[in-house]
């Protein structure tokens, strides 16, 4: 894309436990990644989850430091699903949270899970991380997390999972101005 004359487009990828656990190749595919494709590593995030990041959590500080300075970002997926401790959190050099779709189902007019969505990305930005919404489907959905200062969103709101090529045409145009709406909301 970026040979075609498209700015960059950040790329997330989810990174499973086990691909996690063998440090040294997961290091060597990043660096690999980066080298082949041409992309700064600020356009390419890893999204872990809680368990992943809590099952060795000082080791696991030292290999995502050691990521961290490829330029890569980090983002915790599916917040809130886990059993992250507060305290590691904020040891870790993370750049993003992702709050887990099963709480944004029913906003704004289930209480409990506003008062969790609105407290994640409270907690979040005083740590200075992004807060991503995933599974937005609605006009309220998003109207809620607007006032909550939500920096992004996700879901079937601002588009289906499309195939590459689909997708390039998509961002193609939107950046063209020959398509209305959003693909992804900044705060």
């Amino acid at each position: 894309w970026q040979s075609s004359g498209m700015d960059p487009v950040r790329v997330a990828v989810n990174v499973s436990g086990r691909q996690f656990r063998d440090t040294d190749r997961l290091k060597q595919a990043i660096r690999n990644a980066l080298e082949s494709t041409g992309l700064e590593g600020k356009y390419l995030t890893l999204e872990l989850t809680e368990g992943t990041i809590m099952e060795n959590p000082r080791e696991i500080s030292k290999t995502l430091q050691e990521i961290k300075e490829l330029g890569v970002e980090l983002s915790i997926d599916d917040f809130g699903t886990g059993y992250s401790s507060l305290a590691y959190l904020r040891r870790f050099p993370l750049d993003e949270l992702k709050v887990d779709r099963s709480f944004l189902r029913d906003i704004p007019k289930n209480e409990d899970d506003a008062a969790i969505v609105t407290a994640i990305i409270v907690m979040a930005h005083s740590l200075g991380l992004t807060v991503v919404a995933e599974g937005v489907e609605t006009e309220e959905q998003l109207a809620f997390l607007k006032e909550w200062n939500c920096d992004e969103y996700q879901g079937f709101l601002s588009s289906k999972p499309l195939p590459a090529s689909d997708l390039f045409a998509l961002v193609t145009n939107m950046k063209t101005g020959q398509l209305s709406g959003e693909l992804w909301q900044h705060g």
